[in-house]
């Protein structure tokens, strides 16, 4: 029997808005990635029938080698398990994205747990309590609960001492002892007008949280007019829509990435093996907007069959790119918002990152109950997670003759992975915490570190394929 996935209810019925609507797709496989992997096809629309095959990895052995489980817990303590299948869920994301992708093809993507701790292996990242591992974000009480705040950029310090309404304040022990005495609605409220990545610490909704939304329709793109794989455009930066272009690069899709010459990708200042290893193989186009270059990547956008994007809705539309716009003009086109909370207002305005988004779907929570411990539960958790998710989520959607806009918020693909599969109250919780704890233990897994897989060569340089690109794909089609 299946578990249990209340989710599925709230997605809408009608076949237009569900990009794999009545389509028939057979799963093999038995166990907690196979469930998900088929809650996903099904909230798609597909109809899933699933075969016996050998059982899926346990979620608890899953976790643990993942590497996760070692990136979680307090820097001199024990390494955590988290009750929720986060690494199964993943997993199950893969299983998934390979059941739609071309055959020839599928079996190249990689496993989804392992994705999960690709950074911090790289990077030599540790855990380090309610400090997240990157070191950007952390967790800290107030008079009346806990909060997360990241801050990753210079830019994210300097408007620190107007968000705490203290110019003495500049460094994390003094945010701690400020913000103390504090109410923490407040706290992240004034932090989310000053552009800052905060959210309150709750626990885990009690409501179904869908992991996309269609939010916008064009005219489809029938079988006829597709010609090849499907060309992308990806305008993301850092982790989430890097991953998700690069597992669709990896199922043969045609990837260009285009930045700002005036604010490129802010992972390319990060370990070049991590950047090499998300972007490797896509073309490099690097534009000026303050010169010319909103109408080439209008030009860029009227040739792709799929857009990923994930910046805030006003951020491009300041640039006058208007995706609602793109998709009306561009028959077929495929648009993917990832964003920290969704393209409505007010939420469309407020920043997040991977550790914080974890937060606020309710991950240290749900740590905090299981544990007694305020922690960071991974790295970065809602990305890699957010960008397998949105893979899917594209190639679905593009194969089903595209014409939509879909919005993957990192909070709520998190929460939609902890509500799958959860136990009953809070002593079924713990007890699964405790069982799954012992389980990776016995198998002495818990210390396991992250791994990564070697980038296949080197990401182009910024604006290496700018003229070729331009010339090649740059009329519209």
């Amino acid at each position: 029997m299946r578990p249990n996935n209340p989710a599925m209810d709230s997605y809408p019925t009608q076949d237009f808005q569900r990009p794999l609507a009545h389509r028939p797709l057979r799963l093999a496989g038995h166990g907690t990635a196979t469930d998900y992997a088929r809650a996903l096809l099904e909230s798609l629309g597909a109809n899933v029938s699933v075969s016996l095959a050998p059982d899926d990895v346990g979620p608890a052995t899953t976790w643990a080698r993942s590497g996760l489980m070692a990136l979680t817990g307090l820097a001199d303590g024990l390494p955590q398990m988290c009750p929720a299948p986060l690494a199964s869920c993943a997993d199950g994301t893969i299983k998934a994205l390979r059941c739609i992708a071309p055959a020839s093809a599928a079996s190249a993507l990689p496993s989804g747990s392992a994705l999960l701790g690709e950074r911090a292996a790289i990077a030599g990242l540790q855990c380090n309590g309610a400090l997240s591992p990157g070191g950007g974000c952390r967790l800290l009480p107030t008079s009346d609960g806990w909060f997360a705040i990241s801050l990753t950029r210079e830019a994210d310090w300097s408007v620190v001492p107007a968000w705490l309404e203290d110019e003495r304040v500049s460094s994390w022990d003094a945010i701690a002892t400020v913000v103390a005495s504090r109410r923490v609605e407040r706290l992240v409220e004034r932090a989310r007008l000053l552009g800052l990545a905060a959210c309150v610490s709750t626990p885990p909704t009690a409501l179904p949280t869908p992991w996309y939304t269609v939010t916008h329709y064009g005219t489809p793109a029938l079988p006829a007019q597709r010609h090849g794989p499907p060309r992308v455009v990806d305008l993301s930066s850092l982790w989430a829509g890097p991953l998700c272009s690069h597992l669709l690069h990896t199922l043969g899709a045609r990837v260009v990435k285009v930045e700002s010459l005036g604010r490129p990708d802010g992972a390319r200042s990060g370990p070049p093996e991590f950047y090499d290893l998300l972007n490797c193989g896509k073309r490099s186009v690097g534009l000026d907007f303050d010169k010319g270059g909103i109408d080439q990547l209008h030009e860029l956008l009227d040739w792709a069959d799929v857009v990923i994007e994930a910046s805030r809705p006003r951020a491009l539309r300041q640039l006058g790119v208007i995706a609602e716009e793109c998709i009306a003009r561009r028959t077929g086109l495929t648009w993917i918002s990832i964003t920290g909370y969704g393209r409505d207002e007010p939420q469309g305005n407020w920043t997040a990152f991977g550790d914080d988004a974890g937060v606020a779907a309710g991950l240290s929570a749900l740590m905090h109950q299981v544990t007694g411990l305020p922690l960071i539960c991974g790295d970065a958790i809602a990305d890699p997670l957010t960008g397998m998710h949105a893979a899917l989520a594209a190639l679905a959607s593009h194969q089903s003759g595209g014409g939509r806009l879909l919005s993957l918020p990192l909070r709520d693909v998190v929460a939609h992975c902890i509500g799958f599969s959860g136990p009953q109250g809070d002593a079924a919780l713990r007890d699964r915490w405790q069982a799954w704890t012992a389980e990776a233990r016995a198998q002495r897994l818990d210390t396991t570190p992250p791994a990564a897989r070697p980038a296949a060569g080197r990401a182009r340089a910024l604006g290496a394929d700018t003229d070729s690109v331009l010339a090649e794909w740059g009329a519209p089609c």
